[in-house]
């Protein structure tokens, strides 16, 4: 079954920085940047920096694994808490963005509060809830 890796993308501000997917027909939604292991990556660390590097143009530090899921396909997605550095949307490089079909993809920085979280319709659910309750506890930012 495939795997697929996200990250949580802290600025250097203290924000996220979040996809909001704009589709045909679909209400707009956000989800975490990411995507699928390939075979090519040697570990999900490496594809996660991969996919920072063709989602956004970007160079991160990971921190931590922060949650792991299965989705509604049966995949198990991993959710790393990362700092980012540096990020140029205009020079993502991903699959997706040649395809018009996929909608549009448009990278927003919000703040990182639950508040900030609950007003967007952030997927998965859970991921959402995940961020939120640590907010809420304010542990999202400790390394242990």
């Amino acid at each position: 079954m495939k795997q697929r890796v996200r990250a949580v993308l802290i600025t250097p501000n203290d924000t996220m920085l979040l996809m909001k997917r704009v589709r045909p027909g679909t209400a707009p939604y956000w989800v975490i940047v990411g995507g699928g292991v390939e075979d090519s990556d040697a570990t999900h660390e490496e594809a996660l920096l991969r996919e920072i590097k063709e989602e956004i143009a970007g160079e991160a530090d990971i921190v931590r694994l922060l949650h792991q899921l299965k989705n509604a396909k049966g995949e198990t997605e991993y959710f790393y808490l990362a700092r980012i550095t540096t990020w140029n949307f205009a020079d993502r490089s991903g699959p997706e963005f040649q395809r018009d079909d996929r909608g549009e993809y448009i990278l927003e920085e919000i703040p990182l509060t639950a508040k900030a979280i609950a007003e967007v319709n952030l997927l998965p659910g859970e991921i959402s809830t995940v961020l939120r309750v640590s907010l809420n506890r304010g542990d999202l930012l400790t390394t242990a």
